[in-house]
């Protein structure tokens, strides 16, 4: 096992000290270690993984240092245009190093939306032409350091990025020293139970990624209610509000509501211009902002910094509303049961979730045909 102390060690030590990425579960303690010891500007967590393959290159034609990009392997998805039209070397030959979470690995338990990603992450950096290397629970720090070093070589003298692909377990724990808490009154399972609670009978849901899935599958367990009203979106990251929009344009008779986190609303934040942009009076999103990347470990976005709703008005939304309280959410999910929207309403919640939250005990197959079949499509 690697101590990421040691790892960080050995990249300061190879002159590499500016980071961007957007944080993974199998990277938490390395993201935690960057969060207490690298101060804002150089440690920087990135809308997705795209920009963060761009900030490092910023970072290399500015300075001539290189940079490190870490991910979720899903991020592969996002940052092979930048890898291909910008770094690689038949264009500009951007040397950095990128530290990729390897969820889905062949032969180990995992979601299954991590299950084709695990299949063909080696295989994408074969075919994208990426050296790598494989980090895993067996590694001690030198053989650490001995990859490391050898990756660091590599990139300076071939001027191209390097992979290190990063088991499960690979790193020792390490938690944030420094953590920022803000106490909102409601979590963000008590704030979905509000919103579906107010909703019209025949309604519909689109529920982002990560947490919001996994509890709004419990609550209806919990309220003995149909599951089949609910899309639960349990991989591509960011994509919620687009399938939404979908289904709202095609079934007007029908309020579709789509359950957004703050990551992933900003990770393709340009969805809210086609949202606002559209005649979809039926359209309702609901954004949840607990300003954490929560179901991979809670580092930090910047949902809290910006105004979500302000955005949102600006994009083109009819109706926008923000709220902290749950006295303030029951009064405006109350009103825009019927408001002509678009309508957006942003509900700051507390970071975190119970420790016994299950996962839903039906396939993504199984939850398609369910709500096609509500849809009256079948």
């Amino acid at each position: 096992m690697i101590e990421v102390s040691s790892f960080y060690k050995e990249l300061i030590n190879n002159n590499m000290n500016f980071f961007s990425g957007v944080p993974d579960s199998l990277l938490k303690s390395f993201c935690a270690y960057l969060k207490d010891n690298v101060n804002e500007e150089n440690n920087i967590v990135t809308a997705n993984e795209g920009n963060a393959v761009a900030l490092a290159t910023g970072h290399y034609l500015a300075t001539g240092n290189i940079g490190l990009v870490y991910m979720q392997n899903s991020g592969l998805g996002n940052v092979i245009n930048p890898l291909t039209s910008l770094v690689d070397k038949l264009v500009y030959s951007i040397p950095m190093m990128l530290v990729i979470g390897w969820r889905g690995e062949p032969g180990k338990k995992d979601e299954p939306q991590h299950k084709k990603q695990g299949l063909i992450t080696i295989e994408m950096l074969e075919t994208l032409d990426i050296k790598y290397d494989i980090l895993s629970e067996d590694n001690s720090d030198e053989e650490m350091k001995d990859i490391l070093n050898k990756a660091c070589i590599y990139i300076k003298e071939n001027k191209e990025p390097y992979a290190l692909v990063v088991k499960k377990g690979s790193f020792g724990e390490y938690k944030n020293i420094n953590n920022t808490v803000i106490d909102f009154e409601m979590s963000r399972e008590e704030a979905i139970e509000v919103i579906i609670s107010k909703m019209k009978e025949n309604s519909v849901v689109v529920s982002t990624t990560g947490m919001a899935s996994r509890e709004l599958f419990e609550l209806r367990e919990k309220r003995r209610e149909c599951h089949s009203k609910d899309f639960l979106t349990v991989g591509s990251m960011g994509h919620a509000s687009q399938i939404a929009l979908g289904i709202a344009l095609s079934k007007k008779d029908r309020d579709v509501y789509c359950i957004d986190g703050d990551g992933a609303l900003i990770m393709h934040l340009g969805g809210l211009a086609i949202i606002g942009t559209q005649n979809v009076a039926n359209f309702k999103h609901i954004v949840i902002n607990n300003g954490a990347h929560d179901s991979v470990g809670g580092q930090e976005t910047v949902g809290l910094n910006i105004d979500v709703s302000a955005i949102a008005k600006a994009c083109g939304y009819k109706q926008c509303y923000s709220c902290n309280t749950k006295e303030e959410l029951l009064m405006y999910a109350e009103n825009i049961k019927n408001s002509k929207g678009p309508t957006l309403l942003e509900i700051k919640v507390r970071k975190g979730a119970r420790k016994d939250l299950g996962r839903p005990t039906t396939t993504p197959i199984e939850n398609k045909e369910a709500f096609m079949s509500f849809l009256n499509i079948f």
